[in-house]
């Protein structure tokens, strides 16, 4: 039996985070095929954290600049490493590189943070986004990781375009791997509730993703009293985990603006909401808000930020608008208009049929990853680019580690 370690950013917080639902679909992608699963992280574990024992996985916890990782490592001598974000390759790649040199290395990059970040500077300046903020000193470091590893999982076909076409990076370098669904039958549809037994406007998100803040600020300042106007009974409700004092001073009873907080159960807060709303303004890229109101029959109103990568060719389940005035009116025709409604309720169940369903996804990921393992010598000989990263890395982190650690010893 073949061991798969990942090394998380975080611990896994499905019910905070979609990259955390995301991290437990890849799992269950080693584990459908007999991996035995080993989760490993250097942060700590919070009461959000997903008890990952309950799926067979051993969870280790592992300290940064420190050898006693090597010693982990060694001893449990992987055959795939996954790491969680270029940051933990960033960490520990050189690691792993030196101690077990013939274990595949996969990054997993959630979303491109150099994009995200750029994006959100052009924002900052009030400039239209161009190749010039994608370019940035986050990229730099993210292109790299992707080099240093074997095979890279790209969850957005537009962040594929990206990298191939702006950074030039192979193809063979890169794997399209979008989130990974249950296929919605027609009785869970069924059963799910009607137009007339839903009520207000939902938003959800990490309060800790400045994306997420930004939108619901944009909501609250800008948007919702349009909308507010023409619907004086609607109100618009704001769920996400980790609240502070800042995002609950945006609640607003008078104005139907309620801060709700952490829910434990994401599908009955959306099979309770008429429309959803998603006005971001910056981010990468797919976002888990669409992907849980598609599965919960819950029609969407959205930027284009937060509709990139999701639809495809497919006609989306709402309405995709930047400018504040059309996106209040669409808002508003969907929670009025029954039939509107239930048509794009429908375009929603499509694309998580043809698009998600992890049946179309998952044997071919395993497959590319036992192509690469079965030739990882070869692979790596045709990454050049990779291998010289891999040495410069190797020399300056290493060194820079090992000074950490015995500046720690002191």
């Amino acid at each position: 039996m073949q061991k798969l370690l990942i090394i998380g950013h975080h611990f896994p917080e499905p019910k905070s985070s979609a990259a955390g639902s995301r991290m437990l679909q890849i799992i269950e992608c080693f584990h459908s095929n007999n991996y035995t699963r080993t989760f490993a992280c250097a942060s700590a574990k919070n009461d959000n954290a997903f008890n990952l024992s309950k799926l067979g996985i051993e969870e280790v916890s592992i300290k940064l600049n420190h050898s006693s990782f090597d010693d982990f490592i060694r001893q449990l001598q992987p055959d795939i490493v996954l790491f969680d974000r270029f940051m933990t390759e960033e960490q520990f790649g050189w690691r792993v590189s030196e101690v077990c040199p013939d274990s595949l290395k996969i990054l997993d990059t959630e979303d491109l943070h150099g994009l995200r970040k750029g994006r959100h500077q052009a924002l900052k300046d009030n400039k239209s986004f161009n190749k010039s903020y994608v370019f940035n000193e986050t990229a730099k470091r993210e292109i790299a990781s992707i080099y240093r590893c074997d095979i890279s999982l790209i969850i957005s076909q537009v962040e594929m375009k990206i990298l191939k076409n702006d950074f030039k990076v192979d193809a063979a370098l890169l794997h399209y791997l979008p989130f990974l669904l249950d296929s919605i039958s027609d009785l869970t549809i069924s059963r799910l509730p009607s137009f007339d037994e839903r009520n207000h406007f939902v938003t959800i998100g990490n309060f800790l993703h400045e994306p997420n803040y930004d939108a619901i600020r944009y909501l609250k300042d800008t948007l919702w009293p349009l909308i507010r106007e023409q619907l004086p009974k609607a109100e618009m409700h704001v769920y996400g985990a980790y609240s502070s004092l800042k995002v609950e001073q945006l609640h607003n009873k008078k104005q139907g603006f309620l801060i709700k907080g952490f829910t434990d159960d994401v599908h009955k807060v959306m099979q309770q909401a008429k429309v959803c709303l998603a006005p971001l303004r910056f981010g990468a890229g797919l976002k888990g808000k669409l992907i849980d109101a598609m599965q919960n029959g819950l029609p969407c109103v959205m930027s284009e930020i937060a509709a990139e990568g999701m639809f495809g060719e497919l006609e989306a389940n709402g309405f995709v608008n930047d400018e504040d005035t059309t996106f209040v009116d669409s808002a508003v025709k969907l929670y009025t208009s029954q039939s509107l409604w239930e048509e794009k309720q429908h375009n929603g169940f499509e694309i998580v049929r043809k698009r998600f369903d992890k049946n179309n996804y998952q044997q071919n990921f395993i497959n590319t990853v036992e192509l690469i393992k079965n030739s990882l010598e070869e692979h790596r000989l045709n990454n050049f680019t990779g291998q010289m990263l891999q040495h410069q890395s190797m020399q300056s982190t290493k060194f820079m580690s090992k000074w950490i650690e015995a500046k720690n010893r002191k």
